[in-house]
């Protein structure tokens, strides 16, 4: 499946919200909630804007991964840039319908061979995560270790992998 990465805009925001909504139980089986706050419209729209503040001012840039009909298939966000250094942070999350079919790895890889602005990368996923822990080593993500603080979600103890990214390696 063809796909598109799009930088956020104002007008998906409700396309975005209803994405979030159907898939708020899958994602919380891998990373934790946002809080039942982030899924009322009222809070979701404010932190809508707040993202598009952020991306204006350079220190972000969040994409949605769409479908050929233009559907919303996933996100992949780089944050925390630092344009002195060349490095930033990733996330990244797939629907449920569009999981296990590549489509994470296609969206990172298509990241990282458009956005020449960052040289290095930083992820982290969940132990028990181990799509998005594929999706990171099928692009060249170096496994860093895992974190010693241990937490619990969905009545399961986990620990955090970090991961790095290297445009000069």
């Amino acid at each position: 499946m063809e796909i598109t990465l799009d930088l956020l805009q104002d007008e998906e925001a409700e396309d975005l919200f209803r994405f979030e909504i159907e898939n708020r139980a899958f994602f919380e089986q891998w990373v934790p909630s946002r809080g039942d706050s982030y899924y009322t419209r009222e809070t979701f729209l404010k932190r809508h804007r707040e993202l598009l503040a952020e991306q204006a001012s350079g220190v972000c840039r969040f994409y949605l991964i769409k479908d050929p009909e233009g559907n919303i298939a996933g996100r992949i966000n780089l944050v925390d840039i630092d344009a002195a250094s060349g490095t930033a942070e990733i996330g990244f999350r797939m629907g449920e319908a569009y999981g296990g079919k590549g489509i994470g790895s296609r969206a990172l890889s298509l990241l990282l061979s458009t956005d020449s602005t960052v040289d290095k990368i930083y992820a982290k996923t969940t132990t028990v995560n181990k799509s998005s822990q594929k999706v990171l080593e099928r692009n060249e993500f170096i496994h860093m270790g895992i974190s010693d603080d241990e937490f619990e979600m969905n009545g399961e103890k986990m620990k955090f992998v970090n991961y790095e990214w290297d445009r000069k390696k």
